[in-house]
């Protein structure tokens, strides 16, 4: 069933079923302040393709691997990439309004609940990441490796590293290869992550990890010059935020430092490479994340 689906209806159905998940993720149980669990579902729950989840079980799918066994970990990055979010949003970072078509955390739970949030998502996607064991047919020194790089790539070193580095650079930033490196790490590092967790759930080879984490690299930097394009020449009412929030904000892009067509360019060049490394890789079944490279940079919100 699954293979006769459009690469939009398996988006659809499988950030259906990350929704589902996630809906259950924060146990009813647990005893949490009204108010902080309020806003963490708010922002949890709050739609969006699931792109990251979907990443990590289109990987482990192209190695035999089951949806079911990815889904630990592909609510994990989505919990991360959701407190990344709130606070972006804040207004000491971007200071937006909208996300998702809504209002952002802070906007209705206040800054401090939203910085809290945020602090409790990040937290929690690390005991999510620990329920793979009971899920995975995977050793424990395999689970260790992804909790292990799920906090390097999470952390310092990459996504809040390249977070750093794109407010430390802002209107400082004159050549390509500084833009390149925030990109790397504030975008890339998530989306490798996800490639390479859902390839270790499956069991793959050091050969197929280098693989996943060269296809990541290439989509990540195609993703996000895709959305930097969008950010000028996308339409608010499908993106669901404020268009030329760069502008506004006098962020150097790479259509700032570039232009429109040779960014759209770039995108195409890099998603060919990234295709290029899956296809050399050998996967049982590559399908998916090949279609996936067109996806991510042919959308429009």
């Amino acid at each position: 069933m699954g293979s006769q689906l459009t690469i939009a209806q398996y988006v659809r159905e499988h950030a259906a079923k990350v929704e589902q998940e996630l809906g259950q993720a924060i146990p009813a149980s647990w005893d949490i302040p009204g108010a902080l669990r309020d806003a963490m579902q708010y922002s949890l729950m709050a739609g969006g393709k699931r792109l990251r989840p979907i990443l990590v079980i289109a990987a482990a799918e192209a190695l035999g691997g089951t949806i079911d066994a990815a889904m630990p970990i592909a609510c994990a990055i989505e919990m991360i990439h959701t407190y990344s979010l709130i606070h972006d949003d804040l207004p000491a970072m971007d200071n937006d309004d909208l996300r998702r078509g809504k209002p952002t955390n802070h906007k209705v739970f206040g800054e401090a609940m939203a910085i809290l949030a945020g602090d409790a998502l990040l937290t929690q996607a690390f005991y999510q990441a620990t329920q793979v064991l009971r899920i995975a047919p995977i050793l424990p020194e395999q689970a260790l490796k992804i909790i292990e790089e799920l906090a390097i790539l999470a952390g310092a070193m990459g996504m809040v590293g390249g977070q750093a580095a794109d407010t430390l650079g802002e209107q400082g930033i004159t050549r390509i290869e500084e833009l390149d490196y925030i990109h790397r790490h504030k975008t890339g590092d998530i989306i490798v992550f996800s490639l390479r967790a859902g390839g270790r759930v499956a069991n793959a080879t050091d050969q197929q990890l280098l693989a996943l984490e060269n296809f990541g690299y290439k989509i990540g930097l195609a993703f996000q010059i895709q959305d930097d394009i969008l950010d000028i020449i996308g339409d608010e009412s499908k993106l669901g935020k404020p268009v030329k929030s760069d502008e506004k904000q006098q962020k150097v892009t790479y259509p700032y430092l570039l232009g429109i067509a040779p960014s759209q360019e770039k995108v195409r060049q890099l998603t060919e490479e990234a295709k290029s490394a899956i296809i050399a890789a050998g996967f049982i079944n590559p399908e998916r994340l090949l279609q996936l490279a067109d996806y991510l940079v042919d959308r429009d919100s």
